[in-house]
């Protein structure tokens, strides 16, 4: 299967891709079909109203994820990568005030955000921890179109349909459509990756790039790239511009600005110690994911969540390593990409299925494997750094104080963004031959996932999450 680049890097808003691009996104998507009436199958005249609950993780740690304001977004026409701050609450205003939605071909519809917005704290439904279900009704309370979505990871979305026929394998419909459309190197696992480096002779960016450049051309790659990497640099800089305190109750203070202005005092001078590096990188990563608790614009890398690790170890790469070039930066990318796609695609990249393993650790994993090759490593190689980094976060958690992004989140992107730069030397040293595939790594992390109790996944129910300080 093909997961394109811009599918692992895609431009949103915090602070989480599952529990806020995912149902925002979902949103946009089923005000689109109540707007054409679901292929002429009702009026849309006949809306009357619209309801919504969220179900399983979406429910549990909803409120710290902002999962019902990107819901209300998304009923009010809003996508996660071109959010209007100051319009968006200016419409989030007036809809708690009107309760009433404006939408195409429907005209005026109710939608209370207090009444037709539901956490429903019970069982999760039966596909994916995060579910939801949007309903439209007619005036008689009758539903016209009722769609449940799942939130996968990473801000991909699949109605119950499409997830059905996903988990049905090689004869599903699904399926047969991806396999269907010809990329010049469709690997989906890391050894096939390896097969058809050795067989083209080529490297993994550029067999990323020949499967992009199949589907939008050359030119468009380049820039939708400069892009990509000029938003995670914004961000960066903005979270190291900013200070106070974060939104959502624990009082969490930003630190990126002024642990980076002591970093700047204390470069060139004699009391710099040689192990300062990490805390550039550190910093790097927590400016990215405190812009993303505070609801600021980030890229998926793979997840909003882990969003800082890769821009970190680019911005290392490129302000702190020798030679770096403007083509390492999309190096990097591509194969960062590539990875991420073989995790996303045989495990997952997702909190509430697997845990943080699933976030950070696919994101270090990606970062790793991105600057080995940025740095001149060999496929082998690269594979190498991609298994270090992610089989050194098995087991990892996902437990969230408050559903809030930020501890210990904040803090784990700076540790992710380390042991990338760690695993990528360490594979650099070497020839690429290692013990443990990444296949078999990744493998490892989806069973893993499996086994892990629902309460320390994304749920806020074990974990750090419940063992608080005393106040």
């Amino acid at each position: 299967m093909f997961l394109s680049v811009f599918d692992i890097f895609k431009i949103g808003i915090g602070p989480s891709s599952s529990h806020t691009m995912g149902p925002m996104t979902a949103a946009v998507a089923f005000l689109d079909r109540v707007s054409n009436g679901d292929n002429d199958a009702f009026d849309p005249q006949e809306v009357s109203r619209i309801i919504a609950s969220l179900h399983g993780s979406l429910a549990f740690t909803g409120k710290g994820h902002a999962t019902d304001r990107a819901v209300m977004l998304g009923l009010l026409g809003f996508r996660p990568d071109a959010v209007d701050a100051d319009l968006a609450e200016q419409r989030l205003a007036d809809l708690h005030q009107s309760a009433r939605l404006a939408v195409a071909k429907c005209g005026e519809v109710a939608f209370d955000p207090d009444k037709d917005l539901v956490f429903d704290y019970g069982p999760a439904l039966p596909l994916h921890a995060n579910g939801m279900k949007l309903t439209a009704l007619d005036t008689a309370g009758e539903p016209l179109l009722s769609e449940t979505y799942y939130s996968i990871g990473g801000g991909f979305i699949m109605t119950e349909a499409e997830l059905i026929a996903s988990e049905k394998g090689p004869d599903s419909d699904l399926h047969e459509e991806q396999e269907a459309v010809g990329y010049p190197y469709p690997f989906g696992s890391a050894a096939e990756m390896l097969q058809m480096g050795k067989a083209s002779d080529l490297t993994i960016a550029e067999m990323k790039r020949a499967n992009e450049e199949s589907v939008i051309g050359a030119d468009a790659l380049t820039m939708r790239l400069d892009a990509i990497w000029k938003v995670m640099d914004n961000c960066i800089e903005r979270g190291l511009t900013q200070e106070g305190i974060l939104p959502g109750g624990l009082s969490v203070k930003r630190r990126a600005r002024a642990i980076h202005q002591r970093l700047l005092d204390q470069s060139g001078s004699n009391s710099r110690q040689p192990h300062s590096v990490n805390d550039w990188l550190s910093v790097y990563a927590m400016a990215v994911n405190e812009e993303n608790a505070a609801g600021g614009q980030v890229v998926t890398s793979p997840t909003n969540g882990a969003a800082g690790v890769v821009p970190a170890v680019i911005r290392y790469y490129r302000d702190h390593c020798i030679d770096c070039t403007r083509e390492g930066i999309d190096t990097f990318l591509l194969t960062a990409a590539a990875i991420g796609g073989l995790i996303k695609h045989n495990a997952s990249i997702s909190g509430a299925e697997c845990g943080c393993q699933a976030e950070v650790g696919s994101a270090s994993a990606m970062a790793a494997a991105g600057l080995c090759a940025a740095l001149g490593g060999s496929n082998e190689q690269v594979e190498n750094a991609a298994e270090i980094a992610l089989e050194h976060h098995l087991g990892m958690t996902c437990d969230p104080v408050r559903g809030l992004v930020q501890v210990p989140c904040i803090e784990r992107n700076g540790m992710g963004a380390i042991k990338a730069v760690s695993a990528a030397s360490l594979a650099l040293h070497g020839d690429g031959a290692h013990f443990m595939p990444l296949d078999n790594c990744i493998e490892t992390m989806r069973q893993t996932g499996q086994d892990m109790r629902d309460k320390y996944k994304e749920t806020s129910l074990g974990g750090l999450a419940v063992n608080l300080p005393e106040c």
